[in-house]
């Protein structure tokens, strides 16, 4: 009789995050039926911070496997999917009728087809890949430029009401095409620096964290608009090698 496989704990952890990303991205949906936009807001984005956790973890407890990369992506669609396109949809888009939800349809097939190509990307890697970025948006920067419309609103005090829903659904359908697109975005990992310049990036980080914690939309706002101008960059910019499969890294 074969020996059981036994697995640490320390081993499920990965899986485990990801798992509490889900249930935070399933909870957002909740809450946004609820009308309590701004905690699924944070909901959301506490499901990126798990999704950008987990698979480094692994790779730190060399705990990786199959099932884990299957959870995870599976999660990002729901995650940064299925969830942003719901919630926009409640929050301003009921009122443009078929429109509003075309957008929604959009958003969130573009999605699936974003992580469908990260996945084939990821059996299929090669060298020229793990030298470049990414090919599009990635699901969950694609979800946080989904939401600038709520950041905007919530960092002036507001609820939505006085967003044109055709402007938001329009919004929407780019930030979906920019998931599928064929450029290049940068990777963030792969951004180094000279050591003698450590303390200000720690420096920056706290200021950073410390903005979003006293100004947490008006921050987020920032971010998506410096977001934005380097997606801009990576659009005009002449490539200077093969066009990459797709980087072997967490955050589809």
């Amino acid at each position: 009789m074969a020996t059981p496989r036994r697995l640490s704990i320390a081993g499920l952890l990965p899986n485990m995050l990801t798992v509490g990303a889900l249930c935070a991205g399933v909870t957002a949906i909740r809450f946004a039926i609820e009308g309590w936009y701004r905690t699924a807001l944070l909901l959301i984005l506490l499901a990126a911070v798990l999704d950008g956790l987990d698979g480094r973890i692994a790779r730190l407890l060399r705990s990786e496997s199959q099932i884990g990369a299957e959870l995870d992506s599976l999660c990002d669609f729901v995650n940064f999917g299925v969830a942003p396109g719901l919630i926009l949809w409640l929050w301003a888009l009921q009122d443009v009728k078929a429109a509003g939800w075309i957008a929604v349809l959009i958003y969130v097939v573009s999605c699936l087809l974003r992580l469908a190509r990260f996945n084939l990307g990821n059996r299929a890697i090669d060298k020229v890949a793990e030298k470049s970025g990414f090919q599009g948006v990635p699901s969950p920067a694609g979800a946080m430029l989904a939401f600038l419309p709520m950041f905007a609103a919530f960092s002036f005090g507001g609820s939505g009401e006085s967003l044109p829903g055709g402007v938001v659904a329009c919004y929407m359908a780019l930030v979906g095409a920019a998931m599928i697109g064929r450029f290049r975005t940068p990777s963030f990992k792969k951004v180094t620096f000279e050591a003698q310049y450590v303390r200000y990036v720690v420096v920056g980080f706290a200021g950073l964290l410390a903005a979003l914690l006293a100004y947490p939309w008006a921050t987020l706002v920032a971010l998506d608009l410096v977001y934005i101008g380097v997606v801009v960059f990576s659009l005009f910019r002449r490539p200077s090698d093969p066009e990459p499969l797709e980087e072997p890294t967490d955050g589809a």
